[in-house]
């Protein structure tokens, strides 16, 4: 479970929002351009840190301003998939599955395995050979979620993870996101300006206005007013 409190001081707002994500649960963060959306992933990741507040992942504090515990990125164990972040070009595929299983050290065999094993779940294992700069936005897509999901993390945080892809790779791609989040069982995050996504991926949904949410339900409930994509 992640329960976060999180406030920063940004540029025109303050942000301030407290977060609740279940075992298993995708919520949605949207809202317009500028809201804070992004700026709440890159706190929860340790990217940013937030100026007071809290965040807990499973019981362990990341961060606490009170107690000055700070756990540094790599340490959060945390999937993150950035906006506009694709695969590695140079690398092939199963490299770049395997990429941040190598920074963490973990054994050549386990490596292996899970490649193989994520490779296969995201459908990509025919391309394990094929540099990632080959590839179309959808299989790239689908790379960066593998490596992501590879290390085994406690939290999966996805930022406008759709915004590239076509129908069909857009279908796809979520399905394969809410297949892992359901057999992981870890909270999930995802970031998007799509309606249409947050109601076919989400199982709740927070929008933020000026750092702050303004609404928080079932995607089913979801006011449409006020709610602009990004031209």
């Amino acid at each position: 479970m992640l329960e976060a409190h999180l406030y920063k001081q940004l540029r025109d707002f303050p942000l301030d929002l407290k977060i609740q994500a279940n075992p298993g649960e995708i919520l949605v963060l949207m809202g317009e351009n500028g809201a804070g959306k992004s700026t709440v992933l890159n706190m929860l990741s340790g990217l940013l840190n937030p100026d007071t507040g809290s965040i807990r992942l499973n019981g362990k504090p990341l961060f606490e301003s009170a107690s000055g515990v700070v756990v540094p990125v790599e340490s959060r164990n945390i999937g993150y998939v950035l906006q506009n972040s694709t695969a590695f070009p140079h690398l092939s595929v199963s490299e770049n599955v395997a990429y941040g299983m190598k920074a963490r050290h973990i054994h050549k065999d386990r490596i292996a395995q899970q490649v193989d094993h994520w490779m296969e779940l995201m459908d990509i294992k025919n391309l394990a050979d094929v540099k990632a700069g080959k590839l179309s936005g959808g299989q790239k897509q689908r790379v960066a979620i593998a490596r992501a999901l590879a290390i085994g993390p406690e939290l999966m945080m996805l930022d406008e993870p759709f915004t590239a892809l076509d129908t069909e790779s857009r279908q796809s791609v979520q399905d394969a996101v809410c297949t892992c989040v359901s057999d992981l069982q870890i909270p999930c995050l995802v970031v998007t300006h799509r309606v249409l996504d947050a109601r076919d991926i989400g199982d709740r949904v927070i929008l933020l206005n000026r750092g702050v949410s303004c609404w928080e339900g079932l995607p089913s409930d979801m006011p449409d007013a006020g709610i602009q994509s990004p031209s």
